[in-house]
């Protein structure tokens, strides 16, 4: 029990002991906290002393440099203002000098000035002067003249009027015959060369482009077997050829021609099918409507492509390339129209060639002339289908399928209607005229050859002072006969122009019309 007590009790000064023992470790750590705070403090405290010296001292150095700058700053500005100063007085020096100058350069100016004017006064008055001499002396020559001119009346017995309209007239009628006396030299110098060089390019132009003479014609015609198949191709109460005549648009001609049937119409494509139709059905003997329109139909296919290789053929003939495909099947159209009896594809390619072979001698565009001269007659494959001229038609056909404007131009202006833009259309002009004009090119008429005569005398006969007029040649020239109390040798030559020139306005020809002027004088006297 004893043991008990001072076992508790030694427990109890232990933990004593151990609390005493803490407390001065608590107090220890705690008084070196408390120096390490002081000792911390006074560091910082002598370094924030350094540290504001320094600043003071930074201030202090700043201070005293920016003395430094503001004194160097100051004396800067005032050397510039010094610079600046003299550099202004020289310049208002040179300015006065200058102003000074000019002002003495105005006043010699002045003084010169008055002095011209001075002059000028002088001048004036003296001219003064001189005027109202030269008026009195005009006024006396016009007196003068006056009484010249009315002796002058008197001793010619003409008034003033009179002689001026006689005057003007002597020298109109000189200078007519000076200028016709020129014109004739001008016109045979060009005439001899001209004529010389174009005969050399048409020829050769004909030399190189030698086609076969127009058979075609006009109208259709279909040989029969025999003259009872007139009646098979009527048919019963006429229904077989009603049935072909409407299959077609072509209308068909039977009458008491033997052997034969005549097909006429319009449209000379049309007419082809009906031709072609008609003889396959009198090979066949199978002749009834529903054969009828089966035939038509397979040879309207057949045309056309006939239509589609003529117009390939003649590109590729003429060496033309890029038409456009409609302008290509229209070209092949000409192949069933003809002019005159000529065939106008064929008449188109000679066209073509001529047209080619002049631009090549003349140095033109070839393919130009070529390409325009296979088109000028494009018109005449629709011309029956659309109204207007065959040459607004065809170059209205050209325009719409982009042709060049030229093309357009040469294929409107091929007879004239239109004022030629190239030397290409031109040719083309001249190639149409070769072409239709060559012997055996064209048929025409009696009763038109003969109309066409009695025109071109009738043209010419109605010109003052003709006496007569003999149209010769096939009317390929008019020899004009005048009177010569009327017409002077001056006024042949004038009028030889102006009869040619009504030709060309009013007269349709082929080729060209020599108009020759004859004038003779005939003294007749009686021996007695």
């Amino acid at each position: 029990m004893q043991h008990l007590n001072y076992s508790s009790l030694f427990l109890s000064n232990t933990g004593l002991i151990i609390g005493l023992v803490a407390c001065g470790v608590i107090a220890l750590v705690a008084v070196v906290f408390v120096c390490l705070l002081l000792r911390k403090y006074f560091a910082d405290q002598k370094r924030l002393g350094s540290t504001e010296e320094r600043v003071a001292k930074m201030i202090e150095d700043a201070e005293s440099q920016s003395k430094i700058l503001k004194k160097e700053a100051i004396l800067e500005a005032k050397e510039q203002e010094l610079k600046l100063r003299n550099e202004f007085e020289r310049e208002c020096k040179e300015k006065r000098s200058e102003i000074q100058r000019t002002e003495n350069r105005i006043q010699q100016k002045e003084d010169a000035l008055a002095r011209r004017n001075d002059e000028l006064s002088a001048m004036q008055a003296s001219l003064q002067e001189k005027n109202k001499e030269v008026a009195s002396k005009l006024e006396d020559i016009s007196k003068q003249h006056e009484t010249m001119l009315v002796q002058l009346e008197r001793i010619a017995q003409m008034s003033r009027e009179e002689a001026k309209a006689e005057l003007v007239e002597n020298i109109q009628s000189d200078a007519r015959k000076e200028a016709a006396v020129l014109v004739r030299n001008i016109e045979a110098t060009a005439k001899e060369e001209a004529d010389k060089k174009a005969k050399e390019i048409i020829g050769l132009a004909i030399q190189k482009c030698s086609t076969e003479q127009a058979t075609e014609l006009t109208v259709s015609v279909v040989p029969l077997p025999n003259d009872d198949m007139k009646a098979r191709i009527i048919g019963r109460e006429g229904r077989n050829i009603r049935t072909l005549e409407n299959a077609t648009g072509i209308e068909l001609i039977i009458d008491d021609t033997p052997e034969v049937v005549i097909v006429s119409g319009f449209d000379p494509v049309r007419r082809e099918v009906a031709r072609v139709a008609l003889e396959k059905l009198i090979q066949d003997g199978r002749i009834h409507p529903a054969r009828i329109e089966e035939t038509v139909e397979k040879v309207k296919k057949e045309i056309e492509q006939q239509i589609k290789e003529a117009g390939e053929s003649a590109m590729f003939e003429c060496g033309i390339f890029g038409l456009h495909p409609e302008i290509v099947k229209t070209l092949g159209r000409l192949k069933f129209r003809t002019s005159y009896g000529q065939n106008v594809l064929k008449h188109s390619i000679e066209v073509s060639h001529l047209a080619g072979v002049m631009a090549a001698e003349l140095g033109v565009d070839v393919n130009m002339a070529k390409r325009a001269g296979l088109l000028h007659d494009l018109g005449k494959a629709v011309d029956f289908e659309i109204e207007g001229t065959h040459m607004q038609i065809g170059a209205d056909l050209a325009k719409k399928f982009r042709e060049n404007g030229n093309i357009v131009n040469a294929i409107a202006a091929h007879h004239g209607d239109v004022e030629p833009k190239t030397i290409e259309a031109i040719l083309v002009q001249a190639a149409d005229s070769v072409s239709g004009a060559r012997p055996g090119a064209r048929r025409e008429t009696t009763t038109n050859y003969v109309k066409r005569l009695q025109k071109l005398e009738e043209l010419a006969s109605n010109f003052k002072g003709v006496d007569n007029c003999y149209a010769i040649q096939a009317g390929r020239e008019i020899r004009v006969v005048v009177k010569p109390e009327q017409v002077s040798d001056a006024e042949a030559m004038f009028l030889a122009k102006d009869i040619a020139k009504k030709i060309e306005e009013e007269l349709e020809y082929p080729g060209q019309i020599k108009v020759n002027v004859i004038r003779e004088t005939r003294a007749t006297e009686l021996a007695k």
